[in-house]
């Protein structure tokens, strides 16, 4: 009696040969990548380190003497579009996921919205940065204000925090949103009480990585006319003489979001284009503070990621 042809042959060594000889590839990949990484921020930090003085973050930009000039007008800039970006975009993404996986039926129409919004997540920036100067801007008068920029940028980051939304939202056990409802709990309890808490770890990092673009994006700012010397804050002409009542501050904070602007990456663009080297330390030192910006914005933003996480558990 003939012996049947095996239909598999597992051969584990090999495969685990092959394993480890992937692992061990990715392993360098990654060691590779950081050390690169390392290698650039090093050589920014120390073209950077004789500028990173206290007068560069107090005085404002100057085009004629590097040696006095600072980024004040730019650090407040950009604190001031990332805050708006982020009050703008973030309910407005949020809300749209939430509608489409828990509201919306599986159609046509929703499944349109839901590829369009795919694809808007991969166009280039310049193009959000058109359709600013065309629609804030000129068509409602908002001119080259903090407030033009924010909504700009709002457009660029939305279909980023809609993807990563409607991601976390689907990776909740469908078995929590049947509990609730067997306990008699309305669609938007359930939503609010159950989904959106387990789900908030991954909202939390898209917002992240959302924001992270936002803040280091050039070229929709340079399309809605972002300055590359602003010598004044948001709002600083009002700032010191401004009426402290409720009217006044108001007062301020629409003088501050009307204002004309410059922001961080913006200004180092303008000191990096510059031929004289003392500009480039400038630029060079405008990188690590935009890098340590960001950095504090994403620590805090995990650290909130993982406070929820513990709570939740």
């Amino acid at each position: 009696m003939s012996a049947v042809p095996a239909m598999f042959v597992p051969r584990l060594n090999r495969r685990r040969r092959l394993g480890r000889i992937f692992a061990t590839v990715c392993l360098l990949l990654t060691l590779g990548a950081m050390a690169m990484l390392l290698l650039l921020l090093g050589a920014i930090t120390r073209e950077a380190w004789p500028w990173l003085t206290t007068r560069f973050l107090a005085n404002m930009p100057s085009t004629l003497n590097p040696e006095t000039a600072g980024m004040n007008s730019a650090i407040w800039g950009t604190l001031w579009l990332i805050s708006f970006t982020a009050l703008f975009s973030i309910p407005a993404g949020v809300g749209a996921a939430v509608y489409l996986e828990e509201y919306a039926g599986d159609n046509r129409f929703t499944r349109f919205i839901k590829l369009n919004i795919a694809n808007l997540a991969g166009v280039p920036s310049i193009v959000y940065g058109i359709l600013g100067l065309a629609l804030f801007v000129r068509w409602l008068r908002f001119d080259r204000s903090v407030i033009s920029g924010a909504l700009t940028m709002s457009l660029l980051i939305l279909p980023v925090i809609i993807i990563a939304t409607r991601e976390a939202l689907a990776a909740v056990p469908n078995s929590i949103r049947q509990a609730a409802f067997a306990l008699g709990a309305t669609r938007w309890q359930t939503v609010r009480h159950h989904v959106l808490p387990a789900a908030l770890p991954g909202i939390l990092t898209g917002v992240i990585l959302a924001l992270s673009r936002a803040i280091g994006e050039t070229a929709p700012l340079i399309m809605i006319g972002a300055l590359t010397y602003v010598a004044f804050t948001p709002g600083g002409s009002l700032l010191h003489d401004y009426d402290h009542s409720a009217g006044g501050v108001w007062q301020w904070f629409t003088t501050a979001i009307n204002d004309q602007f410059t922001a961080m990456p913006i200004q180092i663009y303008d000191w990096a284009s510059r031929p004289q080297t003392e500009f480039h330390g400038l630029a060079a030192a405008g990188i690590v503070v935009l890098l340590g910006i960001l950095l504090l914005m994403n620590a805090t933003a995990t650290g909130l990621r993982a406070w929820q996480q513990r709570k939740k558990t």
